[in-house]
């Protein structure tokens, strides 16, 4: 992806154009109406274990409206290395995940996707570069983002928890 003109025609979280794994071209704008936990996820970080529990928690909260979408980088110490087929492969075989995926994409620089322009404006209030894999971000229903957890943040911190159970 190349450079992305940050928000200038981009003012809503679910109208950001984000291919999915499978080459779907709009995953968000399906995820309309329904709380959405964006995780920037690798396959060979220290942090992957946390896939497990982020199926559990799609599993356990997506009747309630969660959607958990896990979105594939390589920016963090080349941690992402395979291709999407081979990132899907890895997450469904060694996780079961069955939560939905993006394809891969830069969280941060020049070629940051408009998604992670978003998350990280000062018009959302959280702004600043992702600093590492499996950093989480909470927007609620309507499409307002409500947190942002550092990596080490797990799925099952019980302050995640709570913002979870308040955004749905």
């Amino acid at each position: 992806m190349h450079g992305w003109d940050v928000m200038s025609d981009v003012s809503e979280f679910f109208d950001i154009k984000l291919a999915g794994i499978a080459g779907d071209e709009d995953l968000l704008g399906g995820f309309r109406c329904q709380a959405v936990l964006v995780v920037n996820v690798a396959s060979e970080c220290g942090y992957t274990p946390q896939y497990e529990r982020l199926e559990a928690l799609y599993q356990e909260m997506g009747s309630m409206g969660l959607i958990v979408l896990g979105v594939p980088c390589n920016q963090f110490g080349a941690q992402e290395p395979g291709s999407d087929e081979e990132v899907f492969k890895f997450c469904t075989e060694k996780y079961s995940v069955s939560f939905p995926m993006a394809a891969k994409v830069e969280v941060n620089g020049a070629g940051r996707h408009p998604l992670y322009a978003w998350l990280t404006s000062e018009e959302n209030g959280m702004p600043g570069d992702i600093e590492w894999n499996f950093e989480k971000f909470l927007v609620d229903a309507d499409g307002t983002l409500r947190a942002r957890y550092p990596s080490a943040t797990t799925p099952n911190d019980a302050g995640l928890l709570l913002d979870l159970a308040a955004a749905l």
